[in-house]
């Protein structure tokens, strides 16, 4: 929990009011928890709320700068596991889907499943050193077909939001950027 504070201390200052702060915070520590499922309602469960509502606006509405938080993250990484022969690693993994709902998913080449499934795709970033591995951030990648038309890709067909992550950057932000 220490380290967690000390990398918290960094990204603090980019959500402006204590509320988000502190659901950030929550965030976090609930990804970082041994729990089996990391969804809004386990997440949610693990930081003694009793509805996901919090951690879904920190998510969809809060007002912070994830540009600014990268940054920050970056920084982080650098002063504890930067060196000279660090590399960054591009991965992309297929996640399978059975409907056709969900953002992104389509028939496509999944790695994962060996073959052409319908899936959505995750493209990750990590940095790697002699001192140690981390993510460093991830994307959903958005298939031509899903960014064509975004009235309808931007929301499900019962009206709701979009509860899947990561949904604070979708539709602004598309893998590869345009």
């Amino acid at each position: 929990m220490a380290g967690l504070d000390v990398l918290f201390a960094r990204v603090a200052g980019r959500f402006g009011r204590v509320e988000p702060r502190r659901q950030t915070r929550a965030y976090l520590t609930g990804l970082l928890a041994p729990i089996e499922r990391k969804n809004g309602w386990q997440l949610a469960e693990a930081a003694g709320d009793t509805a996901p509502d919090r951690m879904q606006r920190l998510l969809n509405s809060a007002r912070w700068d994830p540009r600014q938080v990268r940054v920050d993250l970056r920084d982080y990484v650098m002063d504890n596991l930067g060196r000279r022969d660090g590399v960054l690693i591009v991965d992309d993994t297929g996640f399978l889907k059975k409907g056709d709902k969900s953002a992104g998913v389509q028939r496509q080449c999944s790695g994962t499943a060996g073959r052409i499934e319908n899936c959505r795709l995750g493209v990750f970033l990590a940095y790697a050193s002699p001192l140690g591995r981390t993510l460093i951030d991830a994307e959903l990648y958005l298939p031509k077909s899903w960014t064509d038309d975004r009235s309808v890709a931007s929301r499900p067909a019962s009206g709701r939001r979009w509860r899947s992550p990561p949904s604070r950057y979708w539709p602004r932000r598309c893998w590869p950027a345009p």
